[in-house]
Protein backbone atom coordinates (compact mmCIF):
# COMPACT_ATOMS: atom_id res chain seq x y z
CA UNK A 1 0.00 0.00 0.00
CA UNK A 2 1.26 3.47 -0.87
CA UNK A 3 -1.16 5.18 1.53
CA UNK A 4 -2.27 2.66 4.19
CA UNK A 5 -4.95 4.81 5.84
CA UNK A 6 -6.63 5.99 2.66
CA UNK A 7 -6.19 2.65 0.91
CA UNK A 8 -7.79 0.79 3.83
CA UNK A 9 -10.58 3.15 4.86
CA UNK A 10 -11.63 4.77 1.60
CA UNK A 11 -10.22 3.27 -1.59
CA UNK A 12 -12.43 0.14 -1.34
CA UNK A 13 -15.49 2.37 -1.77
CA UNK A 14 -14.51 3.78 -5.18
CA UNK A 15 -17.43 3.26 -7.55
CA UNK A 16 -19.55 1.61 -4.87
CA UNK A 17 -23.35 1.98 -4.90
CA UNK A 18 -23.52 1.06 -1.20
CA UNK A 19 -25.31 3.52 1.06
CA UNK A 20 -23.06 5.88 3.02
CA UNK A 21 -25.14 8.78 4.38
CA UNK A 22 -28.79 9.33 5.17
CA UNK A 23 -29.63 12.99 5.76
CA UNK A 24 -32.36 14.16 8.17
CA UNK A 25 -34.62 14.98 5.18
CA UNK A 26 -34.36 11.39 3.97
CA UNK A 27 -32.03 12.08 1.04
CA UNK A 28 -29.07 9.73 0.66
CA UNK A 29 -25.57 9.56 -0.76
CA UNK A 30 -23.70 6.48 -1.89
CA UNK A 31 -20.08 5.72 -1.15
CA UNK A 32 -19.27 6.03 -4.85
CA UNK A 33 -20.72 9.55 -5.09
CA UNK A 34 -18.89 10.53 -1.92
CA UNK A 35 -15.58 9.28 -3.31
CA UNK A 36 -16.02 11.29 -6.52
CA UNK A 37 -16.38 14.40 -4.37
CA UNK A 38 -13.33 13.40 -2.29
CA UNK A 39 -11.18 13.23 -5.44
CA UNK A 40 -12.44 16.70 -6.45
CA UNK A 41 -11.71 18.07 -2.98
CA UNK A 42 -8.21 16.56 -3.17
CA UNK A 43 -7.72 18.28 -6.50
CA UNK A 44 -8.80 21.55 -4.89
CA UNK A 45 -6.18 21.14 -2.16
CA UNK A 46 -3.51 20.69 -4.81
CA UNK A 47 -4.77 23.74 -6.71
CA UNK A 48 -4.54 25.76 -3.47
CA UNK A 49 -0.86 24.87 -3.29
CA UNK A 50 -1.03 22.34 -0.49
CA UNK A 51 1.38 19.43 -0.50
CA UNK A 52 2.03 16.43 1.72
CA UNK A 53 2.85 17.61 5.25
CA UNK A 54 1.20 21.03 4.85
CA UNK A 55 -1.58 21.94 7.28
CA UNK A 56 -5.22 22.64 6.47
CA UNK A 57 -7.27 24.20 9.28
CA UNK A 58 -11.05 23.99 9.16
CA UNK A 59 -13.69 25.66 11.31
CA UNK A 60 -17.01 24.97 9.63
CA UNK A 61 -20.43 23.69 10.59
CA UNK A 62 -20.96 19.94 10.42
CA UNK A 63 -21.64 18.66 6.92
CA UNK A 64 -20.72 15.79 4.63
CA UNK A 65 -18.49 18.26 2.79
CA UNK A 66 -16.33 18.50 5.93
CA UNK A 67 -15.88 14.73 5.74
CA UNK A 68 -14.93 15.05 2.07
CA UNK A 69 -12.20 17.53 2.99
CA UNK A 70 -10.94 15.27 5.78
CA UNK A 71 -10.83 12.33 3.36
CA UNK A 72 -9.10 14.53 0.76
CA UNK A 73 -6.42 15.35 3.33
CA UNK A 74 -5.84 11.65 3.91
CA UNK A 75 -5.63 11.14 0.15
CA UNK A 76 -3.07 13.92 -0.35
CA UNK A 77 -1.04 13.59 2.85
CA UNK A 78 -2.11 17.07 3.97
CA UNK A 79 -2.37 17.33 7.76
CA UNK A 80 -5.97 17.95 8.83
CA UNK A 81 -6.60 20.42 11.66
CA UNK A 82 -10.29 20.46 12.68
CA UNK A 83 -11.25 23.34 14.95
CA UNK A 84 -14.17 23.63 17.35
CA UNK A 85 -16.89 25.82 15.85
CA UNK A 86 -17.11 27.64 19.18
CA UNK A 87 -13.54 28.96 19.07
CA UNK A 88 -13.25 32.74 19.03
CA UNK A 89 -11.17 34.82 16.62
CA UNK A 90 -8.46 35.17 19.27
CA UNK A 91 -8.20 31.40 19.62
CA UNK A 92 -8.18 30.89 15.83
CA UNK A 93 -5.35 33.40 15.58
CA UNK A 94 -3.21 31.21 17.84
CA UNK A 95 -3.98 27.97 16.01
CA UNK A 96 -3.25 29.34 12.54
CA UNK A 97 0.01 30.86 13.72
CA UNK A 98 1.19 27.85 15.69
CA UNK A 99 0.33 25.31 12.98
CA UNK A 100 1.44 27.60 10.14
CA UNK A 101 -1.66 26.52 8.24
CA UNK A 102 -1.45 26.91 4.49
CA UNK A 103 -5.24 27.07 4.12
CA UNK A 104 -8.02 27.99 6.53
CA UNK A 105 -11.59 27.07 5.64
CA UNK A 106 -14.30 28.81 7.67
CA UNK A 107 -18.02 29.41 7.58
CA UNK A 108 -18.95 32.38 5.36
CA UNK A 109 -20.33 34.18 8.44
CA UNK A 110 -16.79 34.27 9.87
CA UNK A 111 -15.02 35.39 6.70
CA UNK A 112 -14.82 39.09 7.59
CA UNK A 113 -13.34 38.55 11.05
CA UNK A 114 -11.03 35.79 9.79
CA UNK A 115 -9.58 37.70 6.83
CA UNK A 116 -7.06 39.83 8.78
CA UNK A 117 -6.03 36.83 10.88
CA UNK A 118 -5.40 34.69 7.81
CA UNK A 119 -3.51 37.53 6.14
CA UNK A 120 -1.29 37.98 9.19
CA UNK A 121 -0.24 34.34 9.01
CA UNK A 122 -0.03 34.23 5.20
CA UNK A 123 -2.81 31.63 5.19
CA UNK A 124 -5.15 31.26 2.23
CA UNK A 125 -8.74 31.86 3.39
CA UNK A 126 -11.65 29.91 1.89
CA UNK A 127 -15.24 29.35 2.96
CA UNK A 128 -17.62 26.43 3.35
CA UNK A 129 -21.23 26.69 4.50
CA UNK A 130 -23.31 23.93 6.03
CA UNK A 131 -25.27 23.57 2.78
CA UNK A 132 -22.06 22.86 0.87
CA UNK A 133 -21.66 26.23 -0.82
CA UNK A 134 -18.66 28.51 -0.45
CA UNK A 135 -15.42 29.40 -2.20
CA UNK A 136 -13.82 26.02 -1.48
CA UNK A 137 -16.72 24.23 -3.15
CA UNK A 138 -16.38 26.43 -6.22
CA UNK A 139 -12.73 25.36 -6.60
CA UNK A 140 -13.58 21.69 -5.98
CA UNK A 141 -16.28 21.71 -8.67
CA UNK A 142 -14.11 23.34 -11.32
CA UNK A 143 -10.69 21.75 -10.84
CA UNK A 144 -9.42 18.39 -12.06
CA UNK A 145 -9.98 15.57 -9.54
CA UNK A 146 -6.93 13.87 -8.09
CA UNK A 147 -6.50 10.48 -9.75
CA UNK A 148 -4.28 8.70 -7.22
CA UNK A 149 -3.49 8.96 -3.54
CA UNK A 150 -0.20 10.48 -2.48
CA UNK A 151 2.22 7.99 -0.93
CA UNK A 152 2.23 8.18 2.88
CA UNK A 153 3.95 6.09 5.51
CA UNK A 154 2.45 4.84 8.79
CA UNK A 155 4.41 7.41 10.81
CA UNK A 156 3.38 10.40 8.70
CA UNK A 157 1.12 12.84 10.55
CA UNK A 158 -2.52 12.63 9.49
CA UNK A 159 -4.08 15.14 11.89
CA UNK A 160 -3.32 17.79 14.47
CA UNK A 161 -5.79 18.02 17.33
CA UNK A 162 -5.25 20.89 19.73
CA UNK A 163 -5.75 20.27 23.41
CA UNK A 164 -5.41 23.01 25.98
CA UNK A 165 -2.37 23.17 28.21
CA UNK A 166 -2.22 23.85 31.93
CA UNK A 167 -0.18 26.98 31.17
CA UNK A 168 -2.93 28.25 28.90
CA UNK A 169 -1.04 27.47 25.70
CA UNK A 170 -2.78 24.86 23.54
CA UNK A 171 -0.80 21.85 22.37
CA UNK A 172 -1.17 20.23 18.95
CA UNK A 173 -1.31 16.45 19.34
CA UNK A 174 0.27 14.81 16.28
CA UNK A 175 -1.75 11.74 15.26
CA UNK A 176 -0.21 9.52 12.61
CA UNK A 177 -1.77 7.41 9.89
CA UNK A 178 -0.86 4.32 11.95
CA UNK A 179 -2.48 5.76 15.10
CA UNK A 180 -5.82 6.33 13.38
CA UNK A 181 -5.81 3.07 11.43
CA UNK A 182 -4.92 0.88 14.40
CA UNK A 183 -7.69 2.37 16.52
CA UNK A 184 -10.31 1.97 13.77
CA UNK A 185 -9.36 -1.65 13.13
CA UNK A 186 -9.49 -2.61 16.81
CA UNK A 187 -12.84 -0.89 17.42
CA UNK A 188 -14.56 -2.36 14.37
CA UNK A 189 -13.54 -5.81 15.54
CA UNK A 190 -14.28 -5.25 19.25
CA UNK A 191 -17.68 -3.60 18.76
CA UNK A 192 -18.56 -5.97 15.89
CA UNK A 193 -19.41 -3.18 13.46
CA UNK A 194 -20.52 -4.63 10.12
CA UNK A 195 -21.68 -3.32 6.76
CA UNK A 196 -25.38 -3.59 7.64
CA UNK A 197 -24.98 -1.31 10.68
CA UNK A 198 -26.50 2.14 10.57
CA UNK A 199 -24.95 4.65 12.98
CA UNK A 200 -26.92 7.57 14.39
CA UNK A 201 -24.25 10.28 14.08
CA UNK A 202 -25.14 13.39 16.07
CA UNK A 203 -21.66 14.21 17.38
CA UNK A 204 -19.53 17.14 16.18
CA UNK A 205 -16.87 16.26 13.61
CA UNK A 206 -14.17 18.60 14.94
CA UNK A 207 -13.64 16.20 17.85
CA UNK A 208 -11.84 12.84 17.93
CA UNK A 209 -15.01 11.06 19.07
CA UNK A 210 -17.24 12.17 16.20
CA UNK A 211 -14.52 12.14 13.55
CA UNK A 212 -11.98 9.41 14.16
CA UNK A 213 -14.04 6.99 16.25
CA UNK A 214 -17.41 7.35 14.49
CA UNK A 215 -16.41 8.14 10.90
CA UNK A 216 -13.28 6.02 10.57
CA UNK A 217 -15.07 2.91 11.88
CA UNK A 218 -17.95 3.56 9.49
CA UNK A 219 -15.60 3.81 6.51
CA UNK A 220 -13.64 0.73 7.54
CA UNK A 221 -16.74 -1.42 7.97
CA UNK A 222 -18.52 0.02 4.93
CA UNK A 223 -21.57 0.73 7.09
CA UNK A 224 -23.80 3.80 6.87
CA UNK A 225 -24.68 6.84 8.97
CA UNK A 226 -27.83 8.78 9.74
CA UNK A 227 -26.05 12.12 9.71
CA UNK A 228 -27.53 14.85 11.91
CA UNK A 229 -25.99 18.33 12.21
CA UNK A 230 -26.33 18.18 16.00
CA UNK A 231 -28.07 16.26 18.75
CA UNK A 232 -31.67 17.06 19.60
CA UNK A 233 -34.04 14.75 21.42
CA UNK A 234 -36.69 15.07 18.69
CA UNK A 235 -34.24 14.15 15.92
CA UNK A 236 -32.79 11.28 17.92
CA UNK A 237 -36.21 9.82 18.69
CA UNK A 238 -37.13 10.04 15.01
CA UNK A 239 -33.88 8.40 13.86
CA UNK A 240 -33.39 5.65 16.46
CA UNK A 241 -35.96 3.23 14.95
CA UNK A 242 -33.89 3.20 11.73
CA UNK A 243 -30.49 2.98 13.46
CA UNK A 244 -28.58 0.03 14.86
CA UNK A 245 -25.82 1.89 16.73
CA UNK A 246 -25.31 5.25 18.40
CA UNK A 247 -22.22 6.98 19.75
CA UNK A 248 -22.80 9.78 22.21
CA UNK A 249 -21.72 11.68 25.28
CA UNK A 250 -23.52 11.40 28.64
CA UNK A 251 -25.60 14.49 27.84
CA UNK A 252 -27.28 12.64 24.96
CA UNK A 253 -28.41 9.87 27.25
CA UNK A 254 -29.59 12.05 30.14
CA UNK A 255 -31.68 14.13 27.74
CA UNK A 256 -33.25 11.04 26.19
CA UNK A 257 -34.14 9.84 29.68
CA UNK A 258 -35.78 13.21 30.39
CA UNK A 259 -38.28 12.59 27.57
CA UNK A 260 -41.27 10.35 28.29
CA UNK A 261 -41.34 9.20 24.66
CA UNK A 262 -38.05 7.31 25.06
CA UNK A 263 -38.48 3.61 25.74
CA UNK A 264 -38.29 0.05 24.41
CA UNK A 265 -40.47 0.74 21.37
CA UNK A 266 -38.04 3.40 20.05
CA UNK A 267 -34.92 1.20 20.26
CA UNK A 268 -36.24 -2.09 18.93
CA UNK A 269 -33.77 -2.07 16.05
CA UNK A 270 -30.76 -0.95 18.10
CA UNK A 271 -27.92 -3.29 19.07
CA UNK A 272 -25.38 -0.92 20.66
CA UNK A 273 -25.23 2.39 22.52
CA UNK A 274 -21.72 3.75 23.20
CA UNK A 275 -20.81 6.60 25.55
CA UNK A 276 -17.56 8.45 26.01
CA UNK A 277 -15.72 11.79 26.21
CA UNK A 278 -16.94 12.33 29.78
CA UNK A 279 -17.79 10.11 32.77
CA UNK A 280 -21.20 8.46 32.66
CA UNK A 281 -22.92 8.44 36.04
CA UNK A 282 -23.77 4.96 37.30
CA UNK A 283 -27.29 6.27 37.94
CA UNK A 284 -27.67 7.15 34.25
CA UNK A 285 -26.36 3.73 33.27
CA UNK A 286 -28.96 2.00 35.45
CA UNK A 287 -31.87 4.22 34.42
CA UNK A 288 -31.06 3.79 30.74
CA UNK A 289 -31.13 0.00 31.01
CA UNK A 290 -34.45 0.10 32.86
CA UNK A 291 -36.02 2.31 30.21
CA UNK A 292 -34.57 0.76 27.07
CA UNK A 293 -33.34 -2.73 27.90
CA UNK A 294 -29.84 -1.73 26.69
CA UNK A 295 -26.68 -1.43 28.78
CA UNK A 296 -24.60 1.46 27.53
CA UNK A 297 -21.05 0.52 26.54
CA UNK A 298 -18.67 3.00 28.14
CA UNK A 299 -15.10 3.43 26.95
CA UNK A 300 -12.10 5.65 27.70
CA UNK A 301 -9.97 7.65 25.34
CA UNK A 302 -8.15 10.93 24.97
CA UNK A 303 -7.03 13.29 22.24
CA UNK A 304 -3.48 11.95 22.28
CA UNK A 305 -4.43 8.30 21.91
CA UNK A 306 -7.91 7.79 20.56
CA UNK A 307 -9.50 4.90 22.45
CA UNK A 308 -7.57 3.12 25.22
CA UNK A 309 -10.13 0.88 26.93
CA UNK A 310 -13.66 -0.36 26.38
CA UNK A 311 -16.28 -2.33 28.19
CA UNK A 312 -16.88 -5.55 26.23
CA UNK A 313 -19.47 -5.95 23.51
CA UNK A 314 -19.94 -9.54 24.61
CA UNK A 315 -19.60 -9.75 28.37
CA UNK A 316 -20.37 -7.64 31.39
CA UNK A 317 -20.55 -3.88 30.88
CA UNK A 318 -19.87 -2.51 34.33
CA UNK A 319 -21.35 0.81 35.36
CA UNK A 320 -18.69 3.12 36.73
CA UNK A 321 -15.88 1.46 34.77
CA UNK A 322 -14.41 1.97 31.32
CA UNK A 323 -13.58 -1.69 30.76
CA UNK A 324 -10.28 -3.46 30.09
CA UNK A 325 -7.53 -2.10 27.80
CA UNK A 326 -8.11 -2.53 24.07
CA UNK A 327 -6.26 -5.34 22.27
CA UNK A 328 -2.75 -4.11 21.55
CA UNK A 329 -2.92 -1.40 24.23
CA UNK A 330 -0.93 -1.78 27.44
CA UNK A 331 -2.18 0.10 30.49
CA UNK A 332 -0.33 0.37 33.80
CA UNK A 333 -0.85 2.22 37.06
CA UNK A 334 2.11 4.09 38.56
CA UNK A 335 2.71 6.14 41.66
CA UNK A 336 2.69 9.72 40.27
CA UNK A 337 5.43 10.82 42.66
CA UNK A 338 7.86 7.90 42.48
CA UNK A 339 7.03 6.41 39.09
CA UNK A 340 6.90 2.97 40.69
CA UNK A 341 4.13 0.47 39.97
CA UNK A 342 1.36 0.41 42.58
CA UNK A 343 -0.14 -2.72 44.11
CA UNK A 344 -3.02 -4.45 42.31
CA UNK A 345 -6.21 -2.49 42.89
CA UNK A 346 -4.48 0.60 44.27
CA UNK A 347 -5.02 4.05 42.78
CA UNK A 348 -2.28 5.71 40.78
CA UNK A 349 -1.47 7.46 37.52
CA UNK A 350 -2.73 5.79 34.37
CA UNK A 351 -0.08 5.31 31.68
CA UNK A 352 -0.75 3.76 28.28
CA UNK A 353 1.32 2.45 25.38
CA UNK A 354 0.37 0.99 22.02
CA UNK A 355 0.00 1.75 18.32
CA UNK A 356 -2.70 4.30 19.16
CA UNK A 357 -0.40 6.59 21.16
CA UNK A 358 0.39 9.85 19.38
CA UNK A 359 3.76 10.94 18.05
CA UNK A 360 4.06 13.95 20.36
CA UNK A 361 3.09 17.61 20.59
CA UNK A 362 3.57 19.82 17.55
CA UNK A 363 6.84 21.74 17.90
CA UNK A 364 6.92 21.14 21.68
CA UNK A 365 9.73 18.62 22.20
CA UNK A 366 10.12 19.50 25.87
CA UNK A 367 6.41 19.01 26.57
CA UNK A 368 6.48 15.76 24.61
CA UNK A 369 9.41 14.52 26.70
CA UNK A 370 7.53 15.38 29.88
CA UNK A 371 4.50 13.28 28.99
CA UNK A 372 5.94 10.47 26.84
CA UNK A 373 8.27 8.13 28.71
CA UNK A 374 11.33 6.65 27.02
CA UNK A 375 9.64 3.23 26.90
CA UNK A 376 6.71 4.64 24.89
CA UNK A 377 4.18 5.02 27.70
CA UNK A 378 2.07 8.18 27.80
CA UNK A 379 1.45 9.72 31.21
CA UNK A 380 -2.27 10.41 30.83
CA UNK A 381 -2.80 12.70 33.81
CA UNK A 382 -5.75 10.52 34.84
CA UNK A 383 -5.82 8.73 38.16
CA UNK A 384 -7.33 5.28 38.26
CA UNK A 385 -7.13 1.67 39.34
CA UNK A 386 -7.53 -1.76 37.77
CA UNK A 387 -9.81 -4.18 39.58
CA UNK A 388 -9.21 -7.90 40.00
CA UNK A 389 -10.98 -8.69 36.73
CA UNK A 390 -9.05 -6.17 34.66
CA UNK A 391 -11.65 -3.42 34.43
CA UNK A 392 -10.25 0.11 34.61
CA UNK A 393 -11.82 2.63 37.00
CA UNK A 394 -11.14 6.33 36.44
CA UNK A 395 -11.20 8.04 39.82
CA UNK A 396 -9.99 11.54 39.04
CA UNK A 397 -7.29 13.60 37.41
CA UNK A 398 -3.97 14.67 38.79
CA UNK A 399 -4.19 17.83 36.79
CA UNK A 400 -7.11 20.20 37.05
CA UNK A 401 -8.58 19.23 33.70
CA UNK A 402 -12.35 19.70 33.49
CA UNK A 403 -14.37 17.63 31.00
CA UNK A 404 -17.62 19.46 30.30
CA UNK A 405 -20.01 17.99 27.76
CA UNK A 406 -17.20 15.85 26.38
CA UNK A 407 -14.79 18.75 25.79
CA UNK A 408 -11.55 19.38 27.65
CA UNK A 409 -11.33 22.63 29.61
CA UNK A 410 -8.07 23.52 31.33
CA UNK A 411 -8.68 25.99 34.17
CA UNK A 412 -5.55 28.07 33.56
CA UNK A 413 -6.76 29.11 30.12
CA UNK A 414 -10.04 30.39 31.57
CA UNK A 415 -8.34 32.00 34.56
CA UNK A 416 -6.01 34.03 32.32
CA UNK A 417 -9.02 35.57 30.59
CA UNK A 418 -10.90 36.30 33.84
CA UNK A 419 -7.84 37.78 35.53
CA UNK A 420 -7.54 40.33 32.70
CA UNK A 421 -10.79 41.98 33.85
CA UNK A 422 -10.08 45.17 35.81
CA UNK A 423 -12.22 44.44 38.86
CA UNK A 424 -10.86 40.90 39.31
CA UNK A 425 -7.88 40.42 41.60
CA UNK A 426 -7.54 36.69 40.97
CA UNK A 427 -9.61 33.65 40.10
CA UNK A 428 -9.69 29.90 40.43
CA UNK A 429 -11.58 27.75 37.95
CA UNK A 430 -12.82 24.31 38.96
CA UNK A 431 -15.23 21.65 37.75
CA UNK A 432 -18.32 20.71 39.74
CA UNK A 433 -20.34 17.53 39.09
CA UNK A 434 -23.14 18.23 36.62
CA UNK A 435 -25.84 15.67 35.70
CA UNK A 436 -25.92 16.64 32.02
CA UNK A 437 -22.39 17.79 31.20
CA UNK A 438 -20.39 15.53 33.50
CA UNK A 439 -18.74 18.61 34.95
CA UNK A 440 -19.79 22.25 34.89
CA UNK A 441 -17.14 24.97 34.75
CA UNK A 442 -17.19 27.17 37.87
CA UNK A 443 -15.18 30.37 38.36
CA UNK A 444 -14.41 31.50 41.91
CA UNK A 445 -13.42 35.16 41.71
CA UNK A 446 -11.78 37.53 44.21
CA UNK A 447 -12.53 41.25 43.82
CA UNK A 448 -9.66 43.71 43.54
CA UNK A 449 -9.29 46.16 46.43
CA UNK A 450 -11.60 49.14 46.02
CA UNK A 451 -13.22 47.75 42.87
CA UNK A 452 -16.90 47.14 42.28
CA UNK A 453 -18.20 43.82 41.06
CA UNK A 454 -19.41 44.00 37.46
CA UNK A 455 -20.53 40.60 36.23
CA UNK A 456 -21.80 42.08 32.97
CA UNK A 457 -18.30 43.20 31.98
CA UNK A 458 -16.85 39.86 33.03
CA UNK A 459 -19.41 38.01 30.93
CA UNK A 460 -18.68 40.18 27.88
CA UNK A 461 -14.95 39.45 28.12
CA UNK A 462 -15.49 35.71 28.60
CA UNK A 463 -17.92 35.43 25.67
CA UNK A 464 -15.60 37.38 23.38
CA UNK A 465 -12.48 35.38 24.17
CA UNK A 466 -13.53 31.84 25.04
CA UNK A 467 -15.45 29.12 23.23
CA UNK A 468 -18.84 28.46 24.81
CA UNK A 469 -17.85 25.09 26.29
CA UNK A 470 -15.06 26.83 28.25
CA UNK A 471 -17.30 29.55 29.65
CA UNK A 472 -18.18 29.21 33.35
CA UNK A 473 -21.72 28.08 34.06
CA UNK A 474 -21.45 29.78 37.45
CA UNK A 475 -19.36 32.67 38.80
CA UNK A 476 -18.90 32.83 42.57
CA UNK A 477 -17.51 36.00 44.14
CA UNK A 478 -15.50 35.45 47.32
CA UNK A 479 -13.20 37.39 49.64
CA UNK A 480 -10.21 35.06 49.36
CA UNK A 481 -9.12 31.75 47.87
CA UNK A 482 -8.06 28.91 50.19
CA UNK A 483 -4.29 28.36 50.21
CA UNK A 484 -1.85 25.94 51.76
CA UNK A 485 1.24 26.91 53.72
CA UNK A 486 3.19 27.33 50.48
CA UNK A 487 0.65 29.80 49.13
CA UNK A 488 -0.78 27.44 46.51
CA UNK A 489 -4.52 27.68 45.90
CA UNK A 490 -6.24 24.56 47.26
CA UNK A 491 -8.58 23.69 44.45
CA UNK A 492 -9.50 20.46 46.17
CA UNK A 493 -11.06 22.56 48.95
CA UNK A 494 -13.02 24.60 46.41
CA UNK A 495 -14.21 21.45 44.64
CA UNK A 496 -15.41 19.98 47.93
CA UNK A 497 -17.13 23.22 48.87
CA UNK A 498 -19.02 23.49 45.59
CA UNK A 499 -19.53 19.79 44.86
CA UNK A 500 -23.32 20.08 45.06
CA UNK A 501 -23.59 23.39 43.22
CA UNK A 502 -25.53 21.97 40.27
CA UNK A 503 -27.32 19.19 42.12
CA UNK A 504 -30.59 21.11 42.51
CA UNK A 505 -30.33 22.82 39.17
CA UNK A 506 -30.14 19.74 36.99
CA UNK A 507 -31.62 20.32 33.56
CA UNK A 508 -32.91 23.77 34.56
CA UNK A 509 -30.95 26.10 32.34
CA UNK A 510 -27.51 24.58 32.91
Amino acid sequence: MTNPLFDTLLAPHLGSDALFVIHPDGSTQSYGAFMINVACAAGALAQCGLHKGDRLALQAEKSVEVLEIYAACLMTGVIFLPLNTGYTAEEIDYFLGDAEAGVFICDPSRETESAPIAARHKTKLLTLSQNGSGSFSVIAKTCAPLEAAVACGPNDIAALLYTSGTTGRSKGAMLTHANLLSNAEVLVDLWQIIQSDRLLHALPVFHAHGLFVAVNTTWLSGSSMIFHPAFTVDNALAALPQATTMMGVPTFYTRLLDDARFGHDVVGNMRLFISGSAPLLAETHTQFEERSGHRILERYGMTETGMNTSNPYVGERRAGTVGPPLPGVTLRIKDPDTGEAVAQGDIGMIEVAGPNVFQGYWRMPEKTAEELRADGFLITGDMGRIDEEGYVHIVGRSKDLIISGGYNVYPKEVELVIDDVDWVRESAVIGAPHPDFGEGVVAVVVVAAGAAVNLEVLTQVIVARLAKFKQPKKVIVTKALPRNTMGKVQKNVLRDEHRDLFAQKARNGF
